[in-house]
């Protein structure tokens, strides 16, 4: 049987999902909605895709359509997922799961509910770099200490990946800072229990802060500082240090390195060096299986919380006391 999907989104992330959806059997994209119809359209030719809309729910009413994936802005993710699975879709949206605590918690009452396949894009989890480190804890050959992370991007400006203007404002909280905190957790295979943040002035215009800091410790004992910015003029990207009890591994997006800066081959992890692709794999897998996915709505909404609680944090800042 062929998984029929809509995708929603036809910026630069939706065109990362739509590449590697090609590269996997028995998956076909149907429907392509955006925001602008033009731009759509020319998505759409190059990819083959039949129907094209600005408008989610006429890609819900096309009764074909099995699984919808998510890659719109942050402040749609929650609501249009909700939709999705009203409309009785299996759904994958991208990180973040959402930007309000409260929203998440109805998104995983809403799949517990109806049952449906509802997965977060939690790339980090399927990245062949951070499988194979998941590979060594699962094993029982690594236990993480520490990760030291640096997420870091020049966006001084509003543009995407693609260098074109974006029509809603990122967030180093709510975006960048989700794919570590629920990271950390996964790989120190213990909930994060003690969370704390500082952040750099608020942009002017984009009103968001452009830098911060966190500091991260999971029930086990094991620690995480994150490290990111807005402002940073190169490299760009996120470097991930796992220093663990026999070993340390840094991971640049799919190469990983141990500490001696020897690269190590993670081409055999899995089927693809591709985490989007890995990613949308697992979501079709579950969806086939008709089991939960790696990266649920369940699985990642802890990660919520955490950012949650640092929100409330920066919003009311206790400072030096005495």
């Amino acid at each position: 049987m062929t998984i029929k999907v809509a995708l929603a989104g036809a910026g630069a992330f939706g065109i990362k999902h739509l590449d590697g959806i090609k590269l996997i059997d028995g998956v076909e994209v149907v429907s392509l909605i955006g925001r602008e119809l033009a731009k759509t359209q020319e998505v759409a030719d190059k990819y083959g895709i039949a129907h094209v809309t600005t408008d989610l729910q006429a890609s819900l009413a096309i009764k074909e359509v099995d699984a919808v994936i998510l890659c719109t802005p942050t402040q749609m993710h929650a609501s249009q997922a909700l939709a999705c699975m009203q409309a009785g879709k299996h759904v994958q949206v991208e990180i973040p799961l959402c930007d309000v605590l409260k929203d998440g918690q109805q998104v995983v009452a809403m799949q517990k509910q109806t049952g449906l396949v509802a997965m977060c894009g939690h790339t980090r989890r399927f990245n062949p770099s951070h499988q194979f480190v998941h590979q060594q804890i699962q094993s029982g050959q690594l236990n993480i200490y520490q990760m030291d992370v640096q997420t870091y991007f020049f966006r001084r400006t509003n543009m995407n990946a693609l260098g074109q203007p974006r029509s809603w404002t990122d967030h180093l909280l709510w975006h960048h800072a989700a794919h570590t905190v629920d990271l950390f957790a996964y790989q120190a295979g213990s909930p994060v229990v003690k969370a704390h943040a500082i952040q750099g002035p608020i942009h002017p215009t984009l009103g968001i802060a452009m830098d911060m800091s966190i500091q991260l410790q999971a029930a086990n004992g094991a620690i995480c500082t994150l490290s990111l910015s807005f402002n940073n003029d190169g490299p760009l990207g996120t470097f991930f240090r796992y220093i663990g009890d026999n070993a340390t591994y840094i991971a640049r997006y799919d190469d990983l390195f141990n500490g001696k800066e020897e690269k190590l081959d993670v081409s055999k992890v899995a089927v693809s060096m591709n985490g989007i692709e890995l990613q949308d794999r697992e979501f079709f897998a579950a969806i086939r299986e008709g089991r939960e996915p790696n990266a649920s709505v369940a699985q990642v909404l802890p990660c919520y919380q955490v950012l949650h609680d640092l929100e409330q944090q920066l919003i009311s800042p206790s400072g030096l006391t005495g």
